[in-house]
């Protein structure tokens, strides 16, 4: 590493320090962890209710493969 680019890391790990603190990290994550479980759940509704599972309901239906 050159010496122009540590003033530069270490300004980005006081970045990410502040975003993290600041909570909008934290509701990002909480969002993320709420769509994946809706995500998950919508697999599994559509797996029982179809009789296939996720990935043949994928090769199936979007790519229109028997």
């Amino acid at each position: 590493m050159d010496s122009t680019s540590q003033p530069q890391i270490d300004w980005f790990q006081e970045e990410a320090s502040e975003q993290i603190k600041s909570g909008r990290f934290v509701a990002a994550e909480r969002l993320n962890g709420r769509l994946a479980m809706l995500g998950f759940a919508i697999g599994l509704l559509t797996e029982a209710l179809t009789g296939h599972g996720i990935l043949s309901q994928f090769t199936f239906g979007v790519l229109g493969i028997n």
